[in-house]
């Protein structure tokens, strides 16, 4: 009886998954007709995260000034995302919060896109960065408020040692994880195909952590996001047909943090996406040092722009930050599952 559910779960999972994929590349079409008649290209920045001209990044970048490349291609994933959970695995204990944490976070991504499009040329990047941070900080304070009033959660989980009740700290915690992971992916989305392929990773491996766990609604969506994510990568890949935009980086990223959250597994978080927190801590790096030292540690930040400012071509630092972000992945997978046995 047991492996029979077992099977029967597995199966509804898997299904999600193919689903979601299937659902975001029937979407693909539609977007990319109205993104093209509507001409949502991005806008390159033309200064960096400071303020001042980033000469490196738009050297290594030139080739794409040239050509329009619309943006905003992740609201595919959270349509689609979206839909399979409302028809497949609608759950208020593990999927309600998750998809509300990529619906929510979309939206903040999508008002940045719009007036990075709007900006007709003139380097206009979006919304200001504080802005951001506080309609991003609204998303997680919601979540988190969710969490422990809601659903009681106030319990982390920290490996080989054992589970800790944190009473209200419990808010401010989860505030920073999802504000850092939705951060983080923002930070990593900046090469053809790499957010892409080290999403699938993360979230395939918090499916398996889910599965494990016994959370299959958890595990659903997870691998409802890889198949999402490997639809926009098919496209995305260099050279790019479109960009996710903020719309996608923020709600994925937020949704992975919400997950990292829901399994109680926030101390393996930054083994799995070990790139991610990678790239965002280079950019960290950087701004403190120009900021403090009035000199810069990298050629250009994040990392991902360093390495092509060194000579890697763009297509060989995606594919070997895919590969560490996937072995990453897999070591985090494994820590996850053994520390709880």
């Amino acid at each position: 009886m047991f492996e029979s559910t077992l099977n029967t779960e597995l199966t509804h999972i898997l299904l999600q998954g193919f689903v979601c994929f299937v659902l975001a590349m029937l979407l693909t079409p539609l977007y990319t007709y109205f993104a093209f008649k509507f001409k949502l290209w991005k806008q390159i920045r033309d200064t960096s995260t400071t303020g001042e001209k980033a000469p490196v990044f738009h050297k290594l970048h030139a080739a794409k000034h040239k050509r329009n490349i619309p943006t905003m291609a992740g609201v595919i994933a959270v349509v689609a995302v979206t839909i399979t959970m409302l028809l497949m695995n609608w759950t208020r204990s593990q999927t309600y919060l998750p998809v509300f944490g990529l619906v929510a976070a979309g939206a903040v991504g999508l008002l940045d896109d719009f007036i990075n499009i709007r900006g007709n040329g003139k380097g206009v990047a979006g919304l200001r960065s504080s802005l951001k941070f506080f309609l991003i900080l609204g998303v997680a304070l919601i979540g988190a408020l969710y969490f422990f009033y809601k659903l009681g959660y106030s319990q982390i989980h920290v490996p080989a040692v054992g589970d800790f009740d944190i009473g209200l700290l419990y808010i401010p915690l989860f505030v920073l994880v999802v504000i850092s992971t939705a951060n983080a992916v923002n930070i990593a989305d900046g090469l053809d195909g790499l957010s892409g392929g080290l999403l699938a990773s993360a979230f395939g491996a918090y499916s398996v952590i889910a599965f494990a766990q016994g959370n299959y609604g958890i595990a659903g969506f997870c691998l409802a996001v890889v198949g999402a994510v490997l639809s926009y990568t098919w496209f995305n890949i260099f050279p790019a047909r479109f960009f996710m935009g903020d719309i996608g980086s923020f709600a994925l990223g937020t949704a992975l943090g919400i997950v990292a959250m829901l399994t109680n597994t926030v101390f393996v978080l930054p083994i799995i996406g070990a790139v991610f927190v990678i790239e965002a801590g280079s950019s960290v790096i950087q701004i403190f040092s120009k900021k403090v030292f009035k000199r810069k540690i990298f050629l250009s930040a994040p990392i991902h722009h360093h390495l092509e400012a060194i000579g890697w071509p763009e297509t060989k630092v995606t594919m070997r930050l895919w590969i560490i972000g996937a072995v990453c992945a897999g070591f985090g997978t494994l820590l996850g599952l053994i520390t709880r046995v």
